[in-house]
Order: structure tokens, then C-alpha cells, then sequence
């Protein structure tokens, strides 16, 4: 589903990302772990056809991004810490937005269909400012998937949550594993990847020195290589 081929990313003599490789398979649910400033977000956005790399490509269902970033982003759902709502519109405005961006056929069930999944069909008509950082967090989830992705970036999407609001978040993400998307995620919780996640990739330094499946790591060996 996702192949990163010597991703590469640099900001004037700034080196973010220095040959990024991996395969994640259709379904998969992998989490990416890293300290500050080890490249995450950056690649995050590249793959969400976001940011270009400086050398190396992706490519999503065999498709290069390079040479087809508009048809990547149909395939793509991205979700992270900042939500991209508009306070001064209701849940039922944006995402009527982003649905006609998309062209999302039958707009209104599909709407009606999402609040009612990520538990906002009474907030519906109001203005999405008033709404906790939960709420607006499961707003943005439901913006996310409104177009029908097969993937799923997730960039640190439970900074700020607090316990009910993650756990409800949790749920909501495990629906869409279930039915089959494939999903990246970005963390800081090492408890939270080892959990949840079938595969881990460790980014550090612009590289990925580490990729193996969840069950193969503690949270320990995973803090000390972290580190090091």
C-alpha cells in the first residue's frame, strides 16, 4: 500500500530526513516513534502529499506521489494535533467543505452517517469553537475519513486529550483497522504503540533504525534505543 523509496528531506543545511525506506502492506497499523526533531512530522506531510521530499519518492497503490499528488491525496486521510477546522463554522459546515472538495457522493447521509459514528450528531449545528479538544479532535477524525481513504495518517492525533476522550478515539481508529484502511500513526505514547500497533518503526535522526513488529519490542529496549 505504502512504499517510501531513500526519502530524503532538507531545509537549507538542515538534513530532517536522510534515506527513509519501508513497505506497510494494505491493513496494516503502524506506529512511528521518535523524539523531538527526529523527522516525523516532516514525513508525515510527505506522505500526505503535503511536502516534497528532497531526493527519493513514495509510492501509494503503485502510484509515484511526485507525479500524481492530486490522485494520492483521494487515497489519503491525514488527522493530526491541529485539527484544520474552522472554529467559526459548524461540524455540519465543515464538513460540507471538505466533502464538496472531494466531490463526496450523497454529502448529506455520509455526513449524518460519520456524526452519528464519532458521537457529534447533537452538536451538528453548532459552531465548532465551542467544542472541547476531544470533540473537535473526533470532528476531525470524521473530516479525515469523509472521502472513503485507504490510508490513514495519524499525526500525534491524542496530544491533549484527556482519558475518556482517548479511549474514545482509540475505538473510533480500531473501527477503520477492522474495516481494512491502513493506518500510519505518529506517537510519543511507547505504551500506546506497543498496544495497539502491529508494527513499530523507530525514527531517529532523520533515519528509520528500527522496523519489526510490535510483539518483538518492550517498552524498555524501545527507551533506551530512543536514547542512545
Amino acid at each position: 500500500m505504502i512504499i517510501a523509496q531513500d526519502i530524503k528531506k532538507s531545509f537549507g543545511h538542515s538534513h530532517a530526513l536522510k534515506g527513509v525506506n519501508f513497505h506497510i502492506k494494505k491493513g496494516e497499523y503502524v506506529s512511528l516513534l521518535g523524539i523531538n526533531g527526529a523527522g516525523k512530522t516532516t514525513l508525515i506531510r510527505i506522505l500526505a502529499a503535503l511536502s516534497k521530499p528532497t531526493e527519493g519518492d513514495i509510492l501509494i497503490s503503485g502510484t509515484p506521489l511526485k507525479k500524481n499528488p492530486n490522485i494520492i491525496r483521494r487515497q489519503i486521510g491525514v488527522m493530526s494535533h491541529f485539527t484544520f477546522l474552522y472554529g467559526d463554522m459548524s461540524a455540519d459546515e465543515n464538513l460540507k467543505f471538505y466533502g464538496n472538495m472531494f466531490n463526496v457522493p450523497d454529502l448529506k447521509n455520509k455526513i449524518e452517517h460519520l456524526l452519528e459514528k464519532v458521537n457529534l450528531a447533537s452538536r451538528r449545528y453548532d459552531l465548532v469553537r465551542t467544542f472541547s479538544r476531544g470533540m473537535q479532535q473526533r470532528l476531525s477524525l470524521a473530516r479525515a475519513i469523509l472521502h472513503d481513504p485507504q490510508i490513514l495518517l495519524l499525526d500525534e492525533p491524542f496530544a491533549g486529550l484527556d482519558v475518556n476522550a482517548e479511549k474514545l478515539l482509540t475505538d473510533l481508529i480500531h473501527d477503520y483497522v477492522a474495516s481494512g484502511i491502513t493506518i500510519f500513526l505518529t506517537t510519543h505514547d511507547i505504551d500506546y504503540a506497543l498496544q495497539h500497533s502491529q508494527r513499530i518503526f523507530i525514527l531517529k535522526e532523520g533515519l528509520l533504525v528500527e522496523d519489526n513488529v510490535s510483539g518483538s519490542f518492550n517498552k524498555l529496549q524501545i527507551t533506551e534505543l530512543l536514547a542512545s
